[in-house]
């Protein structure tokens, strides 16, 4: 049953490793203190230097596309990038050797879907849009999120590359976890837009952190956590160790920031320390934080310097430096 159906006729139911090349029109700011940038529409905005996904995304919305197809269209450009061991095809295992995916999408409407730990399917982002318009649930894990791709005919694919594969052989040598700071944690695309209707939506998706435990999932597939938009107010989405993002409930937090009233540059800062609140004698982990307002206003922050993020407007493609918590 759809969706949409489904909710009509319910009563019950109650009212969510850098690898891309930097394009050679891209732009890079001076690492100055950030500030909320002003507002333009339209715009996508995505964690990392993913200029490729950006450039994907705008395109969808310089054709007058819709901020959900932007989103859902510029993560997939990671997902099939070989060369990006952190999302999609040819991200990095667990330590059994096994690539498991993680992604959800968000639209307008309040409508979401999510997939987590699924196998054998390469554009888990498409799989967590079809959770969201085709059935009645918002996530789907493991093995039945892997049979729904089927039955909605995604091919079954190998996800594990040779590369990837050496690079586990190498890290069995040791089995020493301890996610790396600006390193192994580019682990997420975050992406969101505003199309020239000034309706939001949000994508991320991740292959989550190299190595880890089996089963394992972090704060990407999470609605509310790795991902929140409301289409009154704006959106935000998160990287790094996706546990903190949890424990805070980030990215709704951090909406719900600028509800409030706080721009989105202070609502990220304040997201950040409330994760640094939690964790006053631990601080060897990396969180980034983007966020945009109804107005097309962005903002960023993270706890160690080296997070950025892209904008892409009519007025350039940008690779932003995030100001962070700790200045060194």
């Amino acid at each position: 049953m759809k969706r949409r159906k489904f909710l009509r006729n319910s009563s019950t139911l109650a009212a969510g490793i850098v690898s891309a090349p930097i394009l050679a029109s891209c732009q890079e700011i001076p690492a100055t203190k950030a500030t909320t940038k002003a507002g333009i529409i339209p715009i996508a905005i995505c964690t990392w230097d993913f200029g490729n996904a950006t450039a994907k995304a705008w395109e969808v919305l310089q054709k007058g596309g819709n901020a959900l197809d932007a989103v859902h269209q510029g993560v997939m450009v990671e997902e099939n990038d070989l060369s990006n061991s952190t999302v999609g095809n040819g991200g990095r295992p667990d330590r059994d050797g096994n690539v498991t995916l993680d992604a959800c999408i968000m639209d307008k409407d309040g409508n979401c879907g999510a997939v987590l730990a699924m196998q054998n399917i390469a554009n888990p982002i498409s799989v967590a849009r079809k959770v969201m318009e085709e059935t009645p649930h918002v996530m789907l894990a493991g093995k039945g999120a892997e049979q729904f791709a089927y039955e909605q005919g995604f091919e079954k694919t190998e996800l594990l590359t040779e590369e990837s594969k050496q690079a586990w052989e190498e890290w069995k040598k040791t089995s020493q976890y301890k996610p790396i700071i600006n390193i192994e944690n580019h682990d997420t695309i975050g992406m969101l837009a505003i199309d020239t209707d000034g309706d939001i939506a949000g994508a991320c998706t991740t292959s989550g952190m190299a190595y880890k435990m089996a089963g394992r999932v972090g704060d990407s597939p999470i609605i509310g956590a790795g991902l929140f938009v409301d289409n009154e107010v704006g959106g935000a989405t998160a990287t790094g160790v996706g546990e903190e993002v949890v424990r805070t409930v980030g990215s709704f937090l951090i909406v719900e920031l600028m509800r409030q009233g706080k721009s989105p540059q202070e609502a990220c800062e304040e997201g950040v320390k409330r994760i640094i609140a939690k964790n006053k004698d631990k601080q060897d982990f990396q969180i980034g934080f983007i966020a945009i307002n109804k107005k097309g206003e962005t903002g960023g922050y993270c706890i160690h310097p080296g997070f950025t993020y892209r904008t892409y407007t009519k007025e350039g493609h940008i690779n932003n430096p995030s100001d962070s918590y700790l200045k060194s």
